[in-house]
Parts: structure tokens; C-alpha cells; sequence
């Protein structure tokens, strides 16, 4: 009897989610072959503009070297956030791969450092700067990047102006941003008007542009856009504004740059010569080093300066790169 019960409860169940399974899997097929036969249409009515911005109308993404974490690391944030940067700088990465090589990074030289070091602070000090490298590598990258779609920014926003008082409209003006500028506004302008050749809303394309360059005078030209498409209202004056304000910020930053040349040289040298001190004693006296490495009391000391210098050149580099 329990016998017959439980095969009836597998025979049930099995059929349930079979039956489950088609129920959601069904129109979910209809949906993607009504889809594909959109995309189909749109290749077929798309072969100039295709040309004209050297894309596909379909994006895809690549799935990196280790593919096999992807589905395990998708879903911590970090890795998104990472992720986000990477588009930001403009990289192919994916950063599950980053992830992993930076994890590879850690465990190794942690491993290695032990050969020599055996007091566990310095061994993740050193393992954890190493391993750091493939971010702060990225880092820079988007850094680079952002500062030189600052600096271009003013032009295109007398670029979309002049076109705008010839009497286009806007998706004119963002049409001519994409063909007469240059890297990287010239990229990030053509992906805007992929977007809107796939039928995407003008509102939609733009805020996808200020995810992709987190910039506030990005932010605020948008905005200026989103306003005149729903309000009618002249920007022409108001984006002038805007320009000559960036042209004047970026002006008093590098003033400031250029008058505290000096003090981050001294600033610099000052932090580096702890590091200098260590490296000389390393081959002139390396009895020296090698009480702050194999005694006790040695390495609770080298542990306090190498956090005394690390928050040292923190706080250093907060004061000298003030915010406009």
C-alpha cells in the first residue's frame, strides 16, 4: 500500500513539473521566435545605419576565461559594481575574471611571502597590495578615460549647440556629436544612436549615456535635453552656460594643479622614503631588516609602519585632490 502511494506521489509529481515546465517554457518560445523575427525584420531595414556605425543591432556580451564561476559570482554586488567600472573604463574584462586572477594573486604570494615572512600580518599586507594591482589597474583606466570626456565635454556641447541653432532637432544634434567628434564622446554618443535606431525612447538612450559616464556636467546636459524634448523650452543659452562653466572649472583645476606642483612633489618624496630607507638597508645591512622580519617585536613594529605610511599617504592624497 505505502508502496503504490509513493510511486502514484513520483508519478504525480513528475507529470506536475513536466506540465510546469511547458506551461512557462511555451510562451516563453513564442515570445523569443516573436522577437527573433523582429530582429530579422530590423536587419533587413537596418544595412545603411548598420554601416554607417559599424555595429551589429545585436549586443552581445563575452562570457570571459573562467566562464564556470560566472554562474556562482553573478550574483555578489561588488562583482556588478566592478563590472559597471570596467564598462566605464572602456575594457573587455569580465570581472569574474578579474576576481579570479586577483584571487589567484592573494593565494599566491601569501604562499610565497610565507617562505620568507612568517609573521601573518605583512605576509596579507604584501598578498593583498599585489592583488589589488588588476583593480586599481581598472581604476585607472576609468579615471583616464573620464577626465578626457571632461575635457571634450565643452566642445560637444558648442558642437550640439551649433547644430541645434541651424535648426535640427535633437536626435540631429546627438547625430552629429557621433560622427564629428573623436574618442572617447565620439563612442559613447554612437552607442546613443544605436539605441535610438533600434527604436529605443530618446529619454531611455540618454540615461543609459549617464550610466555609462558618471559625470555631473554629463548629468546636467541630459537633463537639459529631457527638459527641451518635453517642454519645447529654448536650452541654447542654458547649455552655453553650462560649457563656459565646465571651461572655467577645469581652468581653476589645473591653476591648482599647477600651483601645488611642488608641494605633492614633496609629498611624494616624503612617503617614498620610508620604502627607499627599507630597500638600502635591505643590501647594506640586511641584519637590520631582518630583525623587523624574523623577531616578534620586529614585526608588530614593520606591521605599525606600514600602516602608519598607508594611512599617511591616504590622508596626503584627500587633501590634495579637493573636489570642484
Amino acid at each position: 500500500m505505502l508502496g503504490t502511494f509513493l510511486l502514484c506521489l513520483v508519478f504525480f509529481s513528475v507529470a506536475g513539473f513536466i506540465a510546469a515546465h511547458y506551461v512557462w517554457r511555451i510562451p516563453q518560445r513564442a515570445e523569443e521566435e516573436r522577437l527573433n523575427a523582429r530582429m530579422r525584420e530590423l536587419r533587413a531595414r537596418a544595412n545603411v545605419q548598420r554601416q554607417r556605425t559599424g555595429g551589429d543591432l545585436l549586443r552581445r556580451e563575452s562570457t570571459g576565461t573562467f566562464t564556470f564561476l560566472a554562474a556562482f559570482l553573478d550574483w555578489v554586488k561588488p562583482l556588478k559594481r566592478l563590472q559597471q567600472i570596467i564598462g566605464q573604463a572602456n575594457l573587455k574584462y569580465r570581472a569574474t575574471d578579474v576576481f579570479t586572477v586577483s584571487l589567484i594573486l592573494f593565494v599566491a604570494v601569501f604562499g610565497l611571502t610565507g617562505l620568507f615572512i612568517g609573521y601573518w600580518p605583512i605576509k596579507l599586507a604584501f598578498a593583498s597590495v599585489l592583488a589589488a594591482i588588476p583593480t586599481m589597474y581598472i581604476l585607472w583606466k576609468k579615471s583616464s578615460r573620464m577626465g578626457k570626456f571632461e575635457h571634450m565635454l565643452p566642445e560637444t556641447i558648442d558642437l550640439f549647440n551649433r547644430s541645434m541653432k541651424a535648426g535640427h532637432n535633437i536626435q540631429g544634434g546627438l547625430e552629429t556629436i557621433a560622427s564629428e567628434t573623436s574618442d572617447p564622446v565620439q563612442m559613447e554618443f554612437k552607442k546613443v544612436m544605436e539605441e535610438l535606431a533600434l527604436g529605443a525612447p530618446t529619454e531611455e538612450a540618454l540615461h543609459h549615456l549617464g550610466d555609462r559616464i558618471p559625470l555631473i556636467d554629463l548629468k546636467f546636459f541630459i537633463t537639459g535635453l529631457i527638459l527641451q524634448r518635453q517642454t519645447g523650452a529654448n536650452m541654447v543659452d542654458m547649455l552655453e552656460n553650462l560649457a563656459m562653466l565646465i571651461r572655467e572649472r577645469l581652468n581653476l583645476a589645473e591653476k591648482l594643479r599647477a600651483g601645488t606642483a611642488s608641494q605633492r612633489f614633496s609629498a611624494a618624496l616624503v612617503c617614498s622614503i620610508p620604502l627607499v630607507i627599507f630597500i638600502i638597508y635591505w643590501f647594506q645591512k640586511p641584519e637590520y631588516v631582518a630583525l623587523l622580519i624574523e623577531d616578534e617585536t620586529g614585526n608588530m613594529i614593520l606591521t605599525y609602519a606600514i600602516i602608519s605610511e598607508l594611512i599617511g599617504i591616504l590622508v596626503i592624497r584627500k587633501i590634495a585632490s579637493p573636489k570642484f
